[in-house]
């Protein structure tokens, strides 16, 4: 008050200097203390806060060049409460709602303000804001598996996927242990398991687990919402008990993927609309793909984001998942068309490359995962730069 300065005590210029908070909602208070000590001459990279509102703080901050350490964040806390009985599910989902739809700062806002994506995927990156898959996490819109899945993709420093088609038991948890630590997800097809049993998916989920990396069993549902109902969380699978993604045509409406969230949504559960193939002749473009944008918008407390070719919605909530990944740009005899991985990370600004016979028939499995995972991950690196420049 004398001396009548923001800033007391001996400043040395170039210093570094900690914010402390008790809860960052937007940033901006962190970030009006940012200014006037960068005025003093501080360096200012890191805040710590006790909790974390979710409501686009951090991807605000690190936009200003700020790294956001939170002790909890507003889910993780919901989460607990949720886990000792003190709130129930419909009350923790209805904060979560809440949250997502009252973003202090509109952080992903799109350029010119449209949500709206050409197709004409070269110019992809310049239709919204480029942030990083950890910024992604924090939005107040990401869905919690996709904000786990991004959180994922940063520690791992992985934007693969690995498609582990094949017919054998015993090959599956193989792979998935083997390659478990270059990948954020493994996509599996249990309906073609010659020898499927429960004892697989129980090991299958321990392994993912361990390694972490998500279980995205590739189903294709396209049925009315109660015939869906029951093939996902019922049947000879019971796909819902262990898988963390499902994936789902967009042909019969919004009805399947409302079966789907009943069972999903209350075992925390995700899907993936198919908004694109990666098959020569599919039908699944234009007004398709724009549809099942829209359905994804529509549904964005279970839908996180698509199968595609190319980032097709422009909003940094979606995860945008590309099939069809090899290290050359080229087809099958039977029409599958591939697309590198820099073609689809860093000129598609697509997520996440998924690769199968580029990895399952290498002579050396591991080699060419790691292989296909420093491609992808410097595909991303270099599309977030080109970002900044």
């Amino acid at each position: 008050m004398g001396t009548k300065r923001m800033v007391e005590g001996t400043i040395i210029p170039g210093e570094a200097c900690l914010i402390i908070e008790d809860v960052v909602t937007s940033g901006s208070s962190v970030l009006e203390t940012a200014q006037v000590l960068r005025k003093e001459g501080l360096n200012v990279t890191d805040a710590v806060v006790l909790l974390d509102r979710e409501q686009g703080g951090r991807a605000r901050l690190e936009e200003d060049g700020i790294c956001l350490h939170s002790v909890c964040s507003l889910s993780r806390l919901l989460e607990i409460l949720h886990d000792q009985g003190k709130l129930d599910f419909d009350m923790v989902e209805s904060v979560k709602t809440f949250i997502r739809t009252n973003a202090s700062v509109p952080v992903n806002e799109m350029i010119n303000g449209s949500a709206e994506q050409l197709h004409n995927q070269s110019n992809v990156k310049t239709h919204f804001k480029e942030m990083s898959y950890c910024a992604r996490a924090q939005l107040p819109a990401t869905h919690p598996i996709a904000a786990e899945l991004f959180k994922i993709m940063e520690k791992k420093q992985t934007n693969l996927c690995l498609a582990a088609d094949v017919t054998n038991s015993k090959e599956l948890l193989q792979l998935a242990y083997s390659l478990g630590n270059e990948i954020c997800i493994l996509k599996t097809h249990v309906d073609i398991l010659d020898d499927f049993n429960s004892d697989v998916v129980t090991e299958l989920r321990a392994i993912a687990n361990k390694h972490e990396f998500l279980i995205f069993e590739d189903r294709k549902f396209a049925d009315i919402g109660n015939t869906v109902k029951h093939q996902y969380g019922g049947g000879v699978y019971k796909i819902a008990q262990w898988s963390d993604l499902v994936n789902a045509h967009v042909v019969p409406g919004p009805g399947v993927v409302k079966g789907l969230k009943e069972v999903g949504m209350p075992l925390k559960r995700g899907c993936l609309l198919i908004a694109e193939m990666s098959s020569e002749g599919s039908l699944a473009t234009g007004d398709y793909t724009k549809a099942a944008v829209k359905l994804a918008e529509q549904h964005t407390d279970f839908v996180i984001g698509f199968i595609s070719s190319s980032n097709i919605s422009g909003r940094s909530e979606f995860v945008h998942m590309t099939p069809g990944v090899q290290m050359q740009i080229g087809a099958d005899n039977l029409g599958q068309q591939y697309l590198s991985p820099e073609e689809v990370i860093n000129k598609r600004a697509s997520d996440i490359i998924i690769v199968g016979r580029g990895i399952l028939s290498a002579k050396d499995c591991k080699i060419a995962a790691r292989m296909f995972k420093k491609a992808g991950w410097e595909a991303y690196q270099k599309r977030l730069t080109s970002a900044k420049n």
